[in-house]
């Protein structure tokens, strides 16, 4: 018998150890006590498959990436139809690529991001869609968000242009898609790049498309709550053949050289390069033509990625299925709190379930939040809030030059003080929504 023979037969072997010790590890839900068991906002669904994949890609001992990471991107891909398709280490890289990619020197002058200039965004989101723009020396410019869909305003894009204006940033918040029609036909007109943080809206549809698939440039995460799970990890995708190149030159500590991990010579003249004042020849693997980073992901990772992949599909229905159910529980509730409402024309895979509180209520968020934490029950906030009033950002306030804001943020701050959100992820059970809902309403009552 042969060694190849022999191998294979021992993975057969261990496959089918890694599918028993997952029935044992795993493979045992517990009883549903309300009140004790304690139900998290999100987090990791598997089976025994990304179990196999991940040890399948240890076995072979690849580490970076390798094999699962290019079937990952061509599935991801695939699923969204876009060209390009780049693993990152987290979505929050994944959006530092995105913006420093439009301060490449590739790009013309005129629509380069360069230190000074201005990108439109929202305060009420996460760190990191609104850092890189802080990070690259441009100047983040704040609109507000309407409330019920918690996604920018549209009407008000217009006050924030200016003359130095290059991009916009926005996030589907909690998987809502933003008003796509209005604010990519305030780019196309206005020569602005559009980029999508895609990472709470993994299976979002607006116009019966893909969110993702509108903007320049897309971002995702596949941190555990999120809709597939890496463990870390994200991804940057584009149409755009120039800014895939940049992206990836970016992500591979800036070098010129696209050779994938453990090739050389892909564009068969390796010693043939000139560039910069380098002596004619100079190897091309060690040429650098951005000032970059090192964001790549493990092949590990993608291959639980990969097993996540195929999931997908029945995550995003369950997370709709969820969303509706608590919907429907609560919107006798309307005196008193605002529900969530989907933008126009889409169809969200939700993240997460949001509800503010009204004027007037005598309840406080903070006091809802501990009642629900005390009924074994996770919550969490929309994240930064208004991230102006971070105290990241206090030295910025003073100085008053940093960043804009336009007119005032008076439903971002609504939302800071008075919003909250409860999970939908595939991971709970009927019973478990049911509790959430029984719980709010006596709350609330």
């Amino acid at each position: 018998m042969s060694d190849n023979i022999k191998i294979k037969k021992l993975k057969e072997e261990i496959f089918r150890n890694v599918k028993k010790y997952y029935q044992l590890s795993f493979n045992n839900p517990q009883e549903f006590l309300p009140g004790k068991t304690k139900i998290n906002y999100g987090g990791r669904v598997f089976d025994e498959n990304e179990l196999i994949n991940l040890v399948d890609s240890s076995l072979e001992f690849w580490l970076t990436e390798g094999r699962f990471s290019e079937k990952f991107c061509k599935e991801l891909s695939r699923f969204l139809d876009i060209n390009y398709c780049i693993l990152t280490n987290s979505g929050s890289s994944a959006n530092l690529l995105a913006i420093t990619a439009l301060t490449s020197k590739s790009i013309e002058k005129s629509r380069r991001l360069l230190p000074g200039d201005e990108v439109i965004t929202v305060a009420a989101g996460f760190p990191t869609t609104i850092y890189p723009i802080i990070q690259n020396n441009a100047i983040p410019v704040f609109i507000d968000i309407e409330l019920k869909t918690y996604n920018i305003n549209p009407s008000k894009l217009i006050t924030g242009l200016s003359t130095r204006t290059k991009a916009v940033i926005l996030a589907h918040t909690l998987g809502n898609p933003f008003d796509i029609e209005k604010v990519k036909e305030f780019c196309e007109k206005n020569k602005l790049w559009l980029i999508e943080d895609n990472c709470d809206a993994l299976g979002s549809k607006y116009a019966n498309k893909y969110t993702g698939t509108f903007g320049d440039i897309s971002t995702y995460s596949f941190y555990p709550a999120h809709h597939i799970t890496m463990g870390e990890g994200g991804a940057v995708l584009t149409n755009n053949p120039k800014l895939h190149r940049i992206i990836k030159s970016l992500r591979e500590w800036g070098r010129d050289c696209w050779c994938d991990p453990g090739k050389d010579n892909t564009c068969k003249k390796r010693f043939d390069w000139q560039l910069g004042t380098l002596p004619y020849g100079y190897d091309h693997k060690y040429t650098y033509s951005e000032f970059g980073y090192n964001l790549k992901i493990t092949d590990m990772q993608a291959a639980i990625g990969l097993a996540q992949l195929e999931k997908l599909p029945r995550f995003i229905e369950a997370r709709k299925r969820n969303h509706k159910r608590i919907f429907e529980g609560l919107k006798h509730l309307e005196d008193k709190i605002i529900l969530p409402r989907a933008q126009k024309i889409s169809d969200p895979s939700w993240f997460g379930f949001l509800i503010t509180l009204k004027e007037g209520n005598t309840l406080t968020r903070t006091g809802i939040m501990q009642k629900l934490e005390e009924k074994k029950i996770q919550s969490r906030l929309l994240f930064a809030g208004n991230i102006t009033r971070q105290p990241v950002f206090n030295e910025m306030r003073e100085s008053n030059s940093s960043f804009r804001i336009i007119d005032k943020l008076t439903n971002t701050d609504k939302v800071m003080h008075n919003s909250f959100w409860i999970g939908v992820y595939p991971g709970m059970t009927s019973e478990m929504i049911s509790y959430m809902i029984e719980v709010l309403c006596t709350i609330l009552s």
